[in-house]
């Protein structure tokens, strides 16, 4: 729901706009990477209820591969709370992550048995961490490129970070991962850099309306946001993770492919929801021909 603003401590307000929407980190990727083009297949828990049926309904509409998703009794589909400033659309978000929480590294690790070798493996922390290193191992070991959001942050051992080609935290969960205090100033660049000694290749901070900082052993730079009128930033950082991962398995490099996500990260805030506001392939393509021209890579079927 919106509010005028967002609630202190202990204070009830008055909020507008009540819905319900599909949501979950991996889910929004899931599909933010099917309509930008890409072949996709989910691996993932979810309840037998409600949100669960109306969920796989989603997957299926969309063109996902839902052959790794198990629909369990007992523990219900994730769900999210969210508060969104209707003026700023700046939300906060409360997660409960019911069967998500039950997907073990066994279940990740019986999808090398695909028959068709994945580009890119994305997965974030709305699982558990042993199902998140499971899907990194998987991903290097068949020179996947692998990408892990860290959201929600959750303590991360070096025996995870090894496996991870792009590490793609906000600021705060970047500090929070390198063990530093998210409320004190501490250089971003330096930041990833501790998060590269640890074992990640490389480092894309995400800057929310200041773009993001792309951050390896060899420098950093700084990709700027694309300009739009953010309506609902809620689920901003999945669409921007599901373009990075798209222009990543379409031979984009990393640059390249960062600018590319600023600007499906970008199109999604300019739409109330999140699987209402993930941006379909034609809708960036036409995005780009407005401005400086599709990038040849972009013509290259993703998988």
């Amino acid at each position: 729901m919106k509010v005028e603003r967002l609630p202190s401590r202990g204070e009830t307000l008055l909020g507008t706009g009540y819905r319900v929407d599909h949501g979950g980190k991996g889910s929004n990727q899931a599909v933010g990477c099917a309509r930008l083009g890409a072949r996709v297949s989910f691996v993932a828990k979810i309840g037998k209820d409600a949100f669960g049926d109306t969920a796989l309904d989603l997957y299926r509409s969309e063109g996902v591969d839902v052959s790794g998703v198990q629909q369990i009794s007992g523990s219900p589909t994730g769900v999210g709370f969210i508060i969104v400033e209707a003026a700023t659309g700046h939300n906060c978000i409360v997660l409960d992550p019911g069967a998500n929480e039950l997907l073990t590294d066994a279940d990740v690790s019986r999808c090398k048995h695909s028959t068709e070798t994945p580009a890119v493996v994305l997965t974030q922390l709305e699982t558990p961490v042993l199902a998140a290193e499971a899907a990194m191992t998987l991903g290097r070991s068949c020179g996947a490129i692998t990408i892990l959001n860290p959201a929600p942050v959750r303590p991360l051992s070096s025996s995870v970070l090894r496996n991870v080609d792009v590490l793609t935290p906000n600021e705060s969960e970047a500090k929070v991962l390198a063990g530093l205090d998210p409320n004190v100033a501490t250089p971003l660049e330096e930041v990833a850099h501790q998060l590269i000694r640890a074992g990640v290749k490389q480092v894309v901070i995400t800057l929310g309306e200041k773009g993001a900082l792309i951050v390896s052993a060899a420098g950093s730079i700084h990709i700027p946001a694309v300009r739009s009128k953010a309506v609902d930033t809620t689920g901003a950082g999945d669409a921007f993770n599901a373009g990075l991962a798209i222009a990543l398995a379409s031979g984009a490099n990393l640059e390249d492919a960062v600018r590319f996500a600023t600007v499906t990260g970008g199109l999604a805030v300019t739409k109330e929801g999140v699987i209402p506001a993930l941006p379909r392939r034609e809708e960036v393509l036409q995005f780009f021909r407005q401005n400086d021209g599709s990038p040849r890579w972009l013509e290259v079927a993703p998988h």
